[in-house]
């Protein structure tokens, strides 16, 4: 095992495909300069490998980016693209949503069009509502488009490894808070399939389900419960579509509560398809109504203060578990 944080797993994954295969390139705003000069970045170090024909810079259009992916699967590559931060995704979404999620299924599933568009989320560094909304729900609405969200180093390895196999689009969202804390990773070769939840903490007393930078949040809130008599289990979804919903119900019939825990804000968020799927396939299992802790229907404020308020953090994540289980302190 090796301990790198997530920007540098996925620089690994970045540089094992591209060396495994010539047709994988990657492209988008500064992916080759200065902006990727330290070494937890993802792009760090790969112009200098795989030169300018393989990693290339791009002018400052989103729809460019998104439009010379389409364009490059058409013809048989493989691109990785970054669209940098999640509220970019507005501006690409032409060529993602009404092209790249739709050529397989208008081909009748006889031509593949494989391409990853890898994009920077999250909240926490003052950076403002136009660079921290997470959207991952809109790309999750879009039919034709795989959806790829992991929390950990390893996974995010592993999975990116996979999405660039894959021959369908495949959005990776990478939690910018996640690029600078080192995590243990496998040094060896290896694959995680997407669609495949994880049970990351099990309990008995009740599931909390979250992807992405919370589930650091979740692990924070249930050690404090544990001290409490809570066990709390923790399902990582890892990927939003396709939906592991094995992995979900399963642990809900185990525990009989659910509590959902996402970044994004809360009307129309992903948290929302997770309680639909336990109220319509497990309900006679829920020992209680499920709950779930968000971000508010707000812009992401700038400053720091008032993004740490923003946050959903463990202190409100404990108290929708209390709420859930019935438990008092009293």
């Amino acid at each position: 095992m090796q301990a790198i944080t997530m920007g540098q797993a996925v620089r690994q994954a970045l540089a094992e495909e591209m060396r495994r295969d010539p047709n994988v390139f990657i492209a988008g705003e500064g992916v080759g300069v200065s902006i990727h000069e330290s070494p937890i970045m993802p792009t760090y170090g790969l112009l200098k490998e795989f030169g300018p024909d393989r990693v290339k810079d791009t002018p400052v259009s989103e729809q460019a980016i998104a439009g010379l992916a389409v364009g490059a699967s058409v013809m048989g590559l493989r691109p990785v693209v970054e669209i940098m931060f999640s509220p970019f995704f507005t501006l690409a979404s032409d060529q993602i949503v009404n092209h790249a999620a739709k050529l397989r299924y208008l081909s009748g599933g006889k031509s593949s069009f494989p391409l990853v568009v890898r994009i920077k989320s999250g909240a926490g560094f003052g950076a403002g509502c136009q660079h921290s909304h997470n959207l991952e729900a809109w790309a999750a609405h879009c039919p034709g488009l795989k959806v790829v969200m992991p929390g950990t180093a390893a996974d995010a390895k592993g999975l990116l490894k996979s999405a660039i196999r894959d021959d369908n689009p495949v959005v990776f969202i990478e939690d910018m808070g996640l690029y600078f804390f080192p995590s243990q990773v496998p040094e060896e070769d290896y694959t995680i399939p997407i669609g495949v939840a994880d049970v990351k903490r099990p309990g008995r007393d009740v599931t909390v389900v979250t992807w992405s930078k919370m589930l650091g949040t979740a692990f924070k809130a249930a050690g404090v419960l544990s001290q409490e008599g809570i066990e709390v289990e923790i399902v990582d979804l890892r990927t939003l579509v396709p939906l592991d919903k094995e992995t979900i119900l399963k642990s809900v019939e185990k525990t009989g509560r659910l509590v959902v825990l996402h970044e994004a804000t809360r009307t129309g968020g992903f948290g929302g398809e997770i309680c639909a799927l336990v109220a319509e396939e497990a309900f006679s299992a829920l020992k209680a109504p499920v709950k779930r802790v968000t971000a508010p229907d707000l812009p992401v404020p700038c400053s720091p203060p008032l993004e740490q308020f923003y946050m959903p953090d463990e202190a409100q994540l404990i108290q929708a578990i209390k709420d859930c289980t019935g438990y008092s302190s009293d």
